[in-house]
């Protein structure tokens, strides 16, 4: 009995031991084929940190600075988010693509914002006219800064005519340009010009167009206008320039985009005048003419549209209109062409900001010819 427990146990340590052979493979394989070597490195150069020219903007230094000014801007306010969501049917005329950064950014990578707007917009931040750089040949092709948009910049309300103020500055035209919405008082057969909005003028950005001295009502008068993209302001300098300078001061220079003394006495050496001389009575004088144009209203169709007749004139109603802009609005109506003009030329001076600062001679020959269009008128 005892000799077959022992032979059992001798039998299963054999099975045991067959079986692990069977499920273990001691003899390697054959070596596999050699693969293809990598490409070799570019060398760096000896005594330079690789990530030096990173580290100048990617440091949380330097990036505290910028929120720390960026807080104090107009973009970081939020002020220009009221109409970040709403579309449009018009593609070059959707708030969206300047007042949230999903439009901003579908505008400039898909030609448009979407037209049904954002039901939940992001407010500009960095990311919005920030992203990857173009290259990191800083040295041949220059700091793209890893701007959206630093090509020249067609306008939306001229599209035959682009604007370069090379580089950086051609970020700002992006929105900083008169918007679609209405279009320039010219002269017609009519000799009528129909409002039907009290928003009417450059939709609150016309600081590049102003620059570049265009897209103005440019009324005959005394004063002559001066020749395109010839002001000192865009020959000389740029947006980034006087807008951006280094500042240790967060609420002049850098992302506040509040221009710094220092900036201007470069060239301004007996200090930076605030206004174009005379411009604040010149646009009292032409804001009190306004309120004292008489216009009619216009006949409407069943959608509130103007009519016109078979000749293109538009059709009145009789009763007058007092006043083509009034505390600021415009008032919907028929009114003359340079009535229109001048309008147009009070709300483009008024949209810009600058009080004639970015193109003293334009913004004196549209305010003083304007006003006396409307003094002969």
């Amino acid at each position: 009995m005892k000799t077959h427990r022992f032979l059992g146990l001798l039998m299963l340590m054999a099975s045991a031991f067959f079986l692990f052979q069977c499920t273990s493979d001691p003899i390697p394989g054959p070596p596999g084929e050699d693969g293809i070597d990598g490409v070799d490195g570019v060398d760096g150069q000896d005594g330079v940190d690789g990530t030096a020219s990173c580290v100048s903007c990617h440091s949380n230094t330097n990036r505290d600075a910028v929120f720390a000014s960026f807080e104090f801007s107009a973009h970081g306010s939020g002020s220009v988010g009221f109409a970040e969501g709403r579309g449009g049917s018009d593609p070059t005329n959707r708030c969206a693509q300047c007042h949230g950064e999903e439009g901003f950014i579908d505008f400039w990578e898909n030609g448009a914002a979407l037209e049904e707007g954002y039901s939940n917009p992001t407010t500009i931040f960095c990311s919005t006219c920030h992203t990857d750089h173009d290259t990191f040949d800083f040295e041949n092709d220059g700091p793209d800064y890893a701007l959206r948009n630093d090509e020249p910049t067609p306008l939306v309300l001229d599209p035959s005519y682009t604007i370069d103020f090379d580089g950086s500055s051609n970020n700002c035209i992006s929105c900083h340009q008169p918007r679609s919405s209405y279009v320039i008082p010219a002269e017609n057969g009519s000799g009528k010009y129909v409002i039907t909005s009290s928003r009417f003028g450059p939709h609150h950005g016309p600081q590049s167009t102003m620059l570049e001295g265009i897209l103005g009502a440019n009324i005959a008068g005394s004063t002559g206008y001066p020749g395109v993209a010839s002001a000192t302001h865009r020959t000389g300098s740029s947006c980034v320039a006087c807008h951006m300078t280094e500042s240790s001061n967060p609420e002049i220079g850098g992302h506040s985009w509040v221009p710094s003394e220092s900036a201007c006495v470069q060239c301004h050496t007996n200090g930076a005048p605030s206004e174009l001389n005379g411009y604040t009575d010149g646009m009292a004088t032409l804001a009190a003419l306004l309120a004292q144009v008489v216009g009619e209203e216009y006949a409407e169709d069943a959608e509130g549209n103007p009519v016109f007749d078979a000749d293109g004139n538009p059709v009145g109603t009789g009763v007058p209109v007092n006043g083509i802009i009034v505390d600021g609005s415009a008032n919907s109506g028929i009114f003359t062409v340079e009535e229109a003009q001048a309008a147009w030329n009070y709300k483009t001076l008024e949209e810009d900001q600058s009080r004639g600062i970015h193109n003293p001679g334009y913004s004196r020959a549209l305010l003083n010819n304007s006003i006396e269009a409307l003094q002969n008128n």
